[in-house]
């Protein structure tokens, strides 16, 4: 079946396209939907600049779509982006959606409205095995934002390792952090991983940090070869 990844770069997209290669699919595009609202209740916002590199790094094209990430209204332009993406062939959409009902809801009705079909592999997956198959199937995933008790500065640009699994845990029973981020706690982006023909070289970086909540920001980075 000819499908596209809803791709932020994240570690949730990239599993939902990990999964589809495994599927067999016919990964045709990933679609990156750019928001100007640092704030959009529907769409990753850190470093999301860097899919366009990630798109060379994992040889699949891209398709981005700006918004600006105004609640509901950003709907009108992922639906725009389904529509495109369906006058090319695409018979499916891919979602790295876990639990988050809002976001899933909205993306299979506007997937229903064009006639698309809409795929969430890990949906209501067990969170800590989930974590720790990201860890365990070779992807390099690092922390791109945090905004909970418990994630600290220290936080940005850490890479998701097993110790980092296991103080997410011991953070969920102190704060009852959501230990794979569904409830916004933390941003991440994948920089390498065993479908990425090219690996992520970040040159220039900084961090952000707001009082109880930070951004790390990849202000340069090439691709290097594995």
């Amino acid at each position: 079946m000819n499908v596209a990844v809803l791709f932020s770069g994240g570690k949730d997209s990239t599993m939902a396209l990990y999964y589809a290669l495994n599927a067999n699919e016919d990964v045709k595009y990933l679609l990156s939907m750019k928001s100007r609202n640092d704030e959009s209740y529907m769409f990753h916002v850190p470093n999301i600049h860097i899919t366009d590199l990630l798109s060379q790094a994992l040889d699949i094209p891209l398709i981005s779509a700006e918004t600006d990430g105004v609640k509901e209204e950003e709907l009108e332009d992922l639906k725009a982006a389904f529509e495109n993406l369906k006058s090319l062939g695409v018979e499916a959409i891919y979602t790295g959606a876990l639990y988050s009902v809002y976001q899933k809801s909205r993306i299979e009705k506007l997937g229903l409205e064009v006639g698309l079909e809409i795929i969430s592999p890990y949906w209501h997956v067990d969170e800590l095995e989930y974590m720790r198959e990201i860890i365990s199937s070779g992807f390099k995933i690092i922390i791109s934002g945090v905004a909970a008790w418990g994630l600290d500065e220290s936080w940005l640009g850490r890479v998701i390792d097993d110790e980092a699994i296991d103080e997410l845990v011991k953070l969920n029973e102190k704060y009852r952090i959501d230990i794979a981020f569904e409830g916004g706690e933390a941003e991440t982006l994948a920089i390498d991983g065993p479908i990425f023909k090219k690996r992520i070289k970040i040159l220039k970086d900084k961090k952000e940090w707001h009082l109880d909540s930070g951004v790390y920001i990849i202000e340069d980075a090439v691709l290097e070869e594995k």
